[in-house]
């Protein structure tokens, strides 16, 4: 399996790797891969639509060869998802649609937390395209400037929790997902810390992809 990362930082590749190899487990064996060119991270709208061609190229890339059981999109707005379903006939997961499909089943009220305010609208329409808009209770924003946060983790980790307390408190989410593949640390952390279920991307992808690979 190829984990896509639709950012250009390889830290963070490397970082969502090692979250899907302890979701997956030896039998799947998973690869990280970097797209070419584009920011470190996807913090606005114009950077996720700036990022959809370079994973379609890195998914072609990748399973080109063939030995690749699937592909896991790591980039919560899944940037490049659909176009690469169109183009490869192996399972390709986004990390968003799989987080939010998880937390909302079986009617479950749930919310968003995350980091980036410029992604508010786009994590709202992609809960509406979903069809779970009746079971969404809100998105909540982490305070401080994304990137600052991305370098301090205990920081990050208060912050998300704060946004989650939200979410949960006063906006009656049972589910929180933690919004970004590159916060796939913060949100394994914050299962300990909050009182509320916390949906981590990564694994609900992995999850995901082990469902369709059995089909």
């Amino acid at each position: 399996m190829v984990l896509v990362n639709p950012n250009t930082s390889a830290a963070t590749t490397a970082m969502m790797t090692v979250l899907a190899r302890r979701a997956l487990g030896p039998a799947l064996p998973v690869r990280g891969v970097t797209v070419a060119r584009g920011p470190r991270m996807l913090t606005e709208p114009a950077a996720l639509r700036a990022a959809a061609p370079e994973v379609l190229a890195a998914g072609l890339r990748a399973t080109a060869g063939g030995g690749c059981a699937g592909l896991l999109v790591g980039a919560f707005g899944d940037p490049g998802v659909a176009a690469l379903r169109a183009a490869v006939d192996v399972p390709v997961v986004g990390i968003g649609e799989a987080a939010l499909r998880e937390a909302a089943a079986d009617g479950t009220p749930f919310g968003v937390a995350t980091t980036t305010p410029l992604l508010a609208a786009a994590v709202s329409d992609q809960v509406s395209a979903l069809g779970l808009a009746d079971r969404f209770t809100g998105l909540r924003l982490t305070v401080g400037d994304a990137a600052r946060l991305s370098a301090d983790p205990a920081l990050l980790l208060d912050r998300l929790e704060l946004a989650v307390l939200a979410c949960a408190e006063r906006d009656g989410a049972e589910a929180v997902v933690i919004g970004g593949g590159p916060l796939g640390e913060a949100a394994e952390e914050l299962r300990s810390r909050c009182p509320v279920r916390i949906v981590a991307p990564i694994p609900a992808a992995c999850r995901a992809l082990t469902r369709l690979l059995r089909l």
